[in-house]
């Protein structure tokens, strides 16, 4: 047997998948590795979305003590999206069977694709692995809808695991280990109330902003005026994050599918899912090493937009010249 899968053979689940042949030929499932299991990060994280869970759902009588063994069957599920996102989901309230509770993931998990404007390839989770009572995968599906719901909810941040892969090769298992995010890095509070040139700029050279301003709204005009837009206002025509993902789709290259963001926002929420989104495609590109609050760019912070403007500013107008 794999070194790594014996290293893990306390673990129950696993135990599991191998004597019931959960992991069938062909197919692959990742776990959190026993040695993350008391990260006092992750015991964190489970207890605040627990509590978290508890709190939204306390007018209905619901108590949630265990994520894996509470959640999978959709009950609370069901009630947690009604709740939050006054969605009708058309399922029975209790389900018995494993047939049933998969038919009704099904429906539920498909509700939060949709919500979430998620294609296949980027779902952390699935019907299977709920049902399988996967912490890994129930944890990333609370995250999703937690910050999808309630944006202004303060997870804690860094809540980072050791999982390992199995996959199971005409019988045999093939292990891969890697190191997985299920919160997002923030920087600590030192770091983020750093002073930096804008700091600067704002209190000690004001009478400088307006030409900063100027030079930001002309170099963004330069790139979106290609698709007929105009923009004149940093303060109200960031907010949303329309502009900014157009502005990174044209810098950088890409098309971005109309079905992952909102491109006629009508509401906070959906504000925030593009200006989250479009943070997180620029830290992916590297373009952003410091921490933003997306709070800040939907209510029109403007020392926060021009610093996000900025990023790309400073690496495009180089290359320009």
């Amino acid at each position: 047997m794999d070194p790594d899968l014996s290293a893990l053979t306390q673990s129950s689940t696993l135990d599991r998948f191998l004597t019931e042949d959960v992991i069938t030929k062909g197919q692959k499932r990742k776990l959190i590795k026993q040695t993350s299991s008391s990260n006092p990060k992750l015991e964190e994280l489970k207890l605040f979305l627990t509590g978290w869970i508890n709190r939204t759902l306390k007018d209905e009588h619901i108590v949630v003590k265990s994520l894996e063994e509470d959640l999978y069957d959709g009950l609370v599920l069901h009630h947690l999206l009604e709740n939050l996102g006054s969605l009708k989901l058309d399922v029975d309230r209790i389900a018995l069977t494993e047939k049933k509770q998969r038919q009704k993931l099904s429906v539920i998990l498909e509700a939060v694709a949709k919500c979430l404007k998620l294609e296949e390839s980027q779902l952390k989770w699935s019907v299977e692995s709920i049902l399988a009572k996967d912490l890994l995968s129930t944890l990333h599906l609370l995250v999703a809808i937690a910050k999808h719901f309630e944006p202004t909810l303060a997870l804690p941040p860094n809540v980072q695991v050791e999982t390992i892969t199995i996959e199971n090769i005409s019988g045999k298992f093939k292990t891969s280990n890697a190191v997985e995010c299920i919160t997002e890095n923030k920087e600590n509070i030192e770091a983020q109330s750093k002073n930096d040139a804008f700091d600067e700029l704002f209190s000690c050279a004001p009478d400088k902003l307006d030409a900063v301003k100027k030079a930001l709204l002309q170099f963004v005009d330069q790139h979106v005026g290609k698709l007929g837009l105009n923009v004149k206002d940093i303060e109200s025509q960031f907010s949303d994050g329309v502009i900014l993902l157009l502005l990174i789709g044209q810098l950088e290259g890409y098309f971005l599918n109309l079905r992952t963001f909102f491109l006629t926002p009508d509401s906070t929420t959906e504000m925030f899912h593009n200006v989250n989104l479009a943070l997180e495609l620029l830290a992916e590109g590297g373009l952003l090493n410091f921490p933003v609050n997306s709070e800040d760019i939907v209510n029109g912070d403007t020392k926060a937009i021009m610093r996000v403007l900025y990023c790309l500013y400073s690496k495009y107008k180089t290359k320009e010249a």
